[in-house]
């Protein structure tokens, strides 16, 4: 995610509709489920990703602003990030996926436990609009 470049203003239904027909109802399924944990965050699209919310954060050497959750499809897998949280807690739960740094991957949405996802995307929606420092961490 850190290195994919800005692309052209895309609508989040565009981005939506250009996924193909197998991949295209796993991410709108994940969609309105952020959608419905989090009603009133800014749905928009991203460095190529379907992107929701926003905050600031400050680090030891830059700073900047990135979304609260995002979704992407990838050839190989659906990724989930949440940025503003660490998804190393819930690597228990998750045992079919594969977490990264802020990042959970998987096959397809029956491969993760939904509830899990969902408290996820709550821990990380709860970042939205405020400022982040990981200056000391």
């Amino acid at each position: 995610m850190y290195g994919k470049r800005a692309t052209p203003p895309v609508e989040p239904d565009v981005w939506l509709a250009a996924l193909d027909d197998v991949r295209r109802p796993q991410l709108e399924e994940l969609d309105a489920r952020i959608r419905r944990i989090a009603p009133d965050a800014r749905r928009y699209v991203d460095h190529g990703f379907l992107s929701y919310g926003r905050y600031s954060y400050r680090g030891r050497s830059s700073s900047g602003e990135w979304m609260c959750v995002a979704l992407a499809s990838n050839k190989a897998y659906i990724s989930l990030y949440a940025g503003p949280v660490g998804v190393e807690a819930y690597t228990d739960r998750l045992p079919k996926a594969s977490l990264g740094r802020g990042c959970i991957r998987f096959k397809r949405n029956a491969d993760v436990d939904m509830d899990v996802i969902d408290e996820v995307i709550r821990d990380s929606m709860a970042y939205d609009g405020k400022d982040v420092d990981y200056s000391k961490t």
